[in-house]
């Protein structure tokens, strides 16, 4: 009797053109580290009397789909996360790419998502899939990873694939010590990790169906929020939030083979820290960051992938 195992495991993505129907081909193999994507029905207990003590049957309540998918920052498959966050990129040049992924945008695509257990067999395919929230921490060692928060409309098992011989990418991952942190353009100091989270804060739209499923999830007002911890050498961050002030931070991470990808969060707002002494050891102060729509540039920030892939 075959035993599933997450070595074995398998995720393929492919972008739909209706909500909550699954492509019949273009799906992308997808690297991931672990993933808690799933589709749960509760059961309801009785509440009916008259029947003794032991209780009736329970009734089932509506389907709930969602879950995180933790996966690697990398040049080509990232972009796909990407996408799923801000929309349709910009793309330029000729080979390499460059495409520009910009905040605000009032619509995003769902995609239909199949994880796969071939020993079982298994194979969900978990169709409209928005994405609610991605999150990163920068740091000084460690793995390079992001997750991704979805919200799904449902799951359908099979024991054969639906997503047919997905195309295959070449993986290339960032590592912490490719990133670098800038504050309005010159290098920012002392910092020991910062923390990037954005969401588009999803509006399940929870309607009455014969199936239990939602109908859509819905973006409303975005947020962009984190935290740097620094060590306290200067002023200059105390003195912004003090003031009220913004400025404009960029999280970048640069490949050997020139393969980069830079976030830019155009309008950042500081709170005033406490400043702690907890012994002899140096003094780290952590700023929980804000970030707002840019009056001048007309958006929160810009994610910019260079890469070999054309389109995606």
């Amino acid at each position: 009797m075959a035993r599933a195992q997450g070595a074995r495991a398998q995720m393929a993505l492919a972008f739909e053109t209706t909500y909550g129907t699954p492509p019949v081909g273009g799906f992308t193999k997808m690297p991931f580290a672990s993933t808690s994507l799933g589709a749960e029905q509760p059961l309801l207990n009785s509440e009916l009397l008259g029947y003794g003590r032991d209780p009736l049957a329970p009734i089932k309540d509506a389907v709930t789909a969602d879950g995180d998918v933790v996966v690697p920052l990398d040049a080509e498959a990232f972009g796909f996360w990407l996408k799923a966050a801000f929309g349709d990129p910009t793309t330029t040049g000729t080979g390499p790419w460059t495409h520009e992924f910009q905040s605000g945008a009032w619509t995003l695509p769902s995609m239909s998502i199949e994880t796969g257990m071939p020993e079982v067999p298994r194979y969900a395919m978990y169709s409209g899939c928005v994405l609610d929230q991605i999150t990163w921490q920068m740091q000084r060692s460690g793995l390079l990873t992001a997750t991704a928060r979805l919200v799904a409309q449902g799951e359908t098992v099979g024991t054969t694939t639906s997503a047919g011989t997905p195309a295959s990418l070449e993986l290339q991952r960032f590592g912490h010590f490719n990133g670098a942190i800038t504050r309005n353009g010159s290098a920012l100091g002392n910092v020991v990790s910062a923390d990037i989270t954005y969401a588009n804060n999803l509006d399940r739209i929870e309607t009455i169906r014969s199936d239990g499923r939602i109908d859509g999830a819905d973006p409303s007002i975005a947020a962009l929020t984190g935290s740097i911890e620094v060590r306290f050498a200067d002023q200059t961050l105390v003195t912004q939030a003090i003031n009220g002030e913004a400025c404009e931070l960029e999280f970048a991470y640069v490949l050997p083979s020139g393969e980069s990808f830079t976030f830019t969060v155009h309008a950042v707002y500081l709170p005033r820290p406490r400043i702690e002494i907890s012994g002899p050891q140096g003094v780290q102060a952590t700023f929980d960051w804000q970030a707002a729509r840019d009056s001048l540039i007309g958006r929160m920030c810009t994610a910019t992938l260079i890469n070999d892939i054309e389109v995606y």
